[in-house]
């Protein structure tokens, strides 16, 4: 799905997304990643939800977000609770979602000026 959201203030947004590929600004990924409003971590490990585990949200928490969208792929699922753990131990909100909400959520609290962190599992 393309979406058109552009504000020129140079932070990154998703443009669009398909099964196997997000492209945020003019830079197309086909392996999970980590967005924020300021950095890109490509080649986040987990690539598929059954590889999620509790390491794979240190990178996360290392952006100091305050809250976390984890995009869970095609569908909305929810990961073991330890994976959880350790975003609520450091009093960080979560959400979880199926991968496309999870870049139009971006989008939109990035824009609202949010300290957001995506965490996208591909479609």
């Amino acid at each position: 799905m393309q979406l058109s959201l552009e504000t020129g203030d140079g932070t990154h947004r998703v443009r669009a997304y398909d099964p196997g590929r997000i492209t945020v600004g003019d830079r197309v990924f086909t392996r999970s990643l980590i967005l924020s409003p300021d950095r890109i971590i490509p080649d986040w490990p987990p690539e598929r939800f059954e590889d999620l585990a509790a390491p794979a949200v240190e990178p996360l928490l290392a952006l100091d977000p305050e809250i976390v969208l984890l995009g869970t792929g095609a569908r909305q699922r929810f990961p073991h609770p330890q994976v959880l753990a350790a975003v609520h131990a450091r009093g960080i909100g979560i959400e979880i979602m199926d991968t496309p909400a999870a870049c139009r959520t971006f989008n939109i609290l990035s824009a609202e000026g949010r300290r957001v962190v995506a965490a996208l599992l591909m479609i």
